[in-house]
């Protein structure tokens, strides 16, 4: 870089599509592993599925593009239904494309616009009201950690290898 030059910052969405990123890789090789005789399994009767939980981190990639490009979610305005997975190889197959979405949502999004109030709410009951930088971590990122803890768990008590996440595990010794 010459003396003129300055070296141009990244966005707070490209710092966030770094740090998701990094996530998302112990996500995928938990998402690789789930069999799917297991699919419908459940360790308690009140938890979601095996086959719930991981369609649901899947899904989440994708609130990043209403948390961006939106003002809010309205829940009394859509008509959601979940996408069912029989197979490890589909869960995967949208991970994929949804973290790719994801990423260059994130990677484009102007600083402006990081400051703007979101709305998450159904109808006229309003759950909150915060920044969309906020939202992204809070209730993007890191309910998407939350939930591959989650399924940490679940693979524990079926006994299916865990993945390193932010360190080894007691499956894989070395990151």
């Amino acid at each position: 870089m010459s003396a003129g030059q300055k070296e141009q910052a990244m966005t707070i969405g490209q710092m966030l599509a770094a740090e998701l990123k990094q996530e998302a890789g112990s996500i995928r090789k938990m998402l690789e592993r789930l069999p799917a005789e297991k699919m419908s399994w459940k360790p308690h009767e009140k938890s979601m599925s095996l086959e719930r939980l991981a369609g649901h981190v899947v899904e989440m990639m994708l609130w990043t593009n209403v948390t961006i490009n939106a003002d809010e979610l309205d829940f009394a305005a859509m008509d959601y239904n979940p996408k069912t997975y029989t197979e490890a190889s589909e869960l995967v197959a949208d991970f994929d494309k949804n973290l790719a979405d994801t990423l260059e949502i994130l990677n484009n999004a102007p600083n402006e616009n990081m400051g703007n109030n979101w709305s998450l709410k159904n109808g006229e009951q309003i759950y909150f009201t915060m920044p969309k930088v906020v939202v992204m971590r809070s209730m993007v990122m890191n309910h998407i950690i939350h939930h591959r803890g989650q399924l940490s768990v679940y693979m524990r008590l079926l006994d299916i290898p865990v993945p390193s996440i932010y360190g080894p595990s007691a499956d894989e010794g070395a990151m």
